[in-house]
């Protein structure tokens, strides 16, 4: 079991809780959206979810399943699919050179960040496995499910529960900052959602 799979079994089961599908998170959570943001096979992402593994894969077949992927799952402008040449064009090395990546799985770490940076790709898209990119990628799924849960706990974290908690020590001044302070992160939140 690698490490990634400990942090992993700790979101799922916090996503178990929160949607009351424990061990069948897959029926409430979008697989397609998972599997296209992380790379990883739907069927894959389905037994993740479940609390099951995936396959052992090394470094340099994931990083080769990873590229055809990329090459399958996302399209040009037009919805076409991207081709070696133009993805070659994209990391900044030949078709050739590329073709040989899709051989060994083991690109120089410059031309995959140039494709990584190219699709808007996380960190480690290439390299994490499978039970690392899905704990990564439902991080923002178990914040958003933790938000609606208990709407409070950003204004705890925060700090301002506590200090609203000692209004009836402020003056009137004092007040007008606090509720304006307040009012400021809410319009910063709204404008980051």
């Amino acid at each position: 079991m690698s490490d990634a799979h400990v942090p992993l079994a700790g979101v799922l089961e916090r996503l178990g809780e929160l949607t009351g599908r424990p061990g069948r998170l897959f029926e409430v959570l979008d697989v397609a959206d998972l599997s296209y943001r992380t790379g990883i096979p739907v069927a894959v992402v389905t037994e993740l979810l479940a609390g099951g593994a995936a396959p052992e894969v090394g470094l340099a077949e994931r990083v080769r399943q990873r590229l055809d992927f990329i090459r399958e799952n996302r399209r040009r402008p037009d919805g076409k699919r991207y081709s070696l040449g133009e993805l070659a064009a994209i990391a900044g090395t030949s078709r050739q050179w590329l073709s040989e990546w899709r051989k060994s799985g083991l690109p120089s770490l410059e031309h995959i960040d140039r494709l990584r940076r190219f699709f808007g790709l996380p960190a480690g898209f290439f390299t994490a496995d499978e039970p690392e990119a899905l704990h990564e990628a439902l991080q923002p799924v178990l914040q958003g499910l933790e938000v609606r849960a208990d709407p409070l706990s950003r204004l705890r974290e925060s700090g301002l529960v506590r200090l609203a908690a000692r209004a009836p020590q402020m003056n009137a001044r004092q007040l007008a900052t606090l509720a304006d302070l307040a009012e400021m992160l809410i319009t910063a939140e709204g404008a980051v959602n």
